[in-house]
C-alpha cells in the first residue's frame, strides 16, 4: 500500500510535447513505462524516464521508512500529468530593424506510482464519500 510522487519542475520542454510522453506510461507498471521511455525517440522522454526512476526509488524508501514490504514489480504509474511553467520571452532581430517575440515554454512534470492495494483503497474512500 504505497504510493510515492516524484516532481521535476521548470524543465525546458514544451508541456505540449510532455504531455504526448506523459499519455503513453500512464496505467502502465512502472517496468514496463520505462521500457517505453527507453525507446520513445520524443525528447520529453528522457526527463520523464529519470523521474519514473525516481518516483520508482521513492516508492522503496517510503516502504522502508512504513516497515511495509514491497515488490517493485507490483507498482504502476497511477497518474502522469505536466503542468505549464513559465515561459521564458527572448527576442530575436529581424528585417528593417524589427524584432519577434520567442517564446521558450518549460514544464512542470508530476509522476504518481502506486501498488494496486493503495488503489483499491483510494477507491473505496472515494465510494464512502459520495454516499
Amino acid at each position: 500500500m504505497v504510493e510515492s510522487i516524484a516532481r521535476v519542475r521548470h524543465i525546458r520542454v514544451t508541456p505540449q510535447k510532455a504531455r504526448r510522453v506523459a499519455q503513453l506510461i500512464k496505467g502502465k507498471q512502472a517496468d514496463e513505462a520505462l521500457a517505453i521511455l527507453k525507446f520513445a525517440a520524443q525528447s520529453a522522454s528522457d526527463p520523464i524516464y529519470k523521474l519514473v526512476e525516481s518516483a520508482k526509488a521513492n516508492a522503496v524508501v517510503k516502504a522502508d521508512a512504513a516497515g511495509e514490504s514491497l515488490n517493485e514489480e507490483d507498482l504502476f504509474v497511477k497518474n502522469a500529468f505536466v503542468d505549464e511553467g513559465i515561459t521564458l520571452k527572448r527576442f530575436r532581430p529581424r528585417a528593417q530593424g524589427r524584432a519577434d517575440q520567442i517564446k521558450k515554454r518549460t514544464s512542470h512534470i508530476t509522476v504518481v506510482l502506486s501498488t494496486p492495494e493503495a488503489a483499491n483503497v483510494a477507491a473505496g474512500s472515494n465510494k464512502k464519500a459520495s454516499k
